[in-house]
């Protein structure tokens, strides 16, 4: 499975949410919120393959210090099959992988006769560690998108997805397993369809009516949650994440409508260029900086002005940002690099183009670092090969911009970038505070 999530050209979704009324509002433990005096959420995507070449496990958000700075943590992805039911995308890392002593968020060894393993089993012992962690599922991503719309077609299809993700997820009745193995352990869903009406990866069903069968899939969640939280006494929360490009979004979003539903919203900071372009740029700047050559201009001010002009309520955005790079190579030496013709994606460790912070500090010495503090974004160049650069410096800037306009919090992804010491997410959570 590849690392990259999202790309521009098809930009993003995913946010949290609770399951009571439309207009009910975190009831406490899902809806911290950055407006109205409340302290900002603090969220973070763990995926499911960090586990093998990143080795980058549960137990490294406590060594790290990253777990006690989330108020959220998103587990990434559950998939859909064709018929819109619900799957595990890796039943081995999800449920069936047994961990060592030294492996295990309670310093124990897994029984391999024991009901649940795998990466469910250590979240589930994380949030024995920190019980103030909210843990939801995330459906979808860039890879598991394709059947999204066949899901929301109907009134019949949305509730048949929906019942299974319940049974699956939050019921904990995981295919081969016991019944109920992994009961309790989410606190709500996350979708991330990318994209409704919008081109997203190759070969995903994409029908005009997405718009609107979007928000009817809300409203399904919803019911069907209400009634479990009813059996469980619980609140669950109903969240997505949504892109940052303004055409997607009008295409694809009944805004007022889907905010409502939600929780709350991951809005994509991120990937407002890369190297499927021809020339270098930032990819995560807090303002459009004013040399930039492109149109229309893409930046963090651009997409959340455009959210809060269709409706949504400050509270409710969450805004995403990267613990990775986005990089170019073959760059003309010329203006520190930045705005320059490139010849294709920079050489990277886990896809070309793209390269987790922790890897790219450990080669810092090859580059000089610059920034636009106006613009509120940095880069790296040697010479030939650019990369844009999300630091210390510019995570604490973009979580202090959160936090000047009263917005909902912040989301990291993915959290396996971060150094051993997690010094990205300290430097955003101190831009929140």
């Amino acid at each position: 499975m590849k690392s990259r999530r999202w790309v521009f050209p098809a930009l993003l979704v995913s946010a949290l949410t609770l399951s009571l009324a439309p207009t009910a509002q975190a009831h406490g433990s899902g809806g911290h919120g950055g407006g109205h005096g409340k302290a900002p959420r603090t969220v973070g995507y763990y995926t499911n393959w960090s586990g093998y070449d990143r080795n980058f496990l549960v137990k490294d958000l406590v060594t790290n210090g990253t777990a006690p700075r989330l108020t959220h943590l998103n587990y990434a992805f559950g998939f859909l099959d064709e018929s819109g039911k619900c799957v595990s995308s890796d039943p081995w890392a999800d449920y069936q992988r047994p961990f060592s002593a030294e492996q295990s968020v309670n310093g124990r060894t897994d029984d391999a006769g024991q009901p649940l393993l795998g990466n469910l089993n250590q979240l589930k012992q994380l949030k024995a560690k920190y019980p103030k962690l909210r843990v939801n599922i995330s459906l979808g991503g860039w890879t598991g998108s394709k059947f999204f719309s066949n899901a929301a077609l109907t009134p019949e299809s949305r509730a048949a997805h929906v019942r299974s993700c319940i049974d699956l997820w939050l019921k904990g009745n995981l295919v081969g397993a016991a019944p109920g193995a992994a009961a309790g352990l989410f606190d709500g869903i996350d979708l991330d369809w990318e994209w409704p009406a919008s081109e997203g990866a190759p070969g995903n069903v994409i029908r005009a009516e997405d718009r609107e069968n979007f928000t009817a899939l809300l409203r399904e969640y919803r019911s069907q949650l209400g009634r479990l939280t009813w059996r469980t006494g619980k609140t669950y929360d109903l969240t997505a994440f949504l892109p940052a490009n303004p055409a997607m979004v009008d295409r694809g979003f009944e805004v007022p409508k889907v905010f409502n539903l939600l929780t709350f919203a991951t809005v994509q900071g991120y990937d407002y260029h890369g190297a499927w372009e021809s020339v270098t740029n930032q990819q995560s700047a807090v303002r459009t900086p004013a040399a930039d050559p492109t149109s229309p201009k893409f930046s963090t001010q651009v997409t959340v002005d455009h959210y809060l002009r269709k409706g949504a309520p400050r509270d409710k955005i969450v805004l995403g940002v990267p613990f990775y790079s986005r990089g170019w190579t073959g760059v003309r030496n010329q203006d520190n690099g930045l705005f320059q013709p490139a010849t294709g994606p920079a050489p990277a460790t886990y896809e070309a183009g793209y390269e987790d912070y922790r890897i790219l500090k450990a080669q810092l010495g090859k580059f000089k670092v610059h920034r636009d503090a106006k613009a509120g974004h940095a880069w790296l160049f040697d010479g030939t090969t650019f990369w844009t650069w999300d630091d210390p410096t510019e995570m604490k800037r973009k979580g202090r911009y959160v936090a000047e306009r009263r917005l909902g919090g912040a989301m990291a992804w993915s959290l396996d970038g971060d150094t051993a010491d997690g010094e990205l997410i300290r430097a955003l959570k101190d831009g929140l505070s």
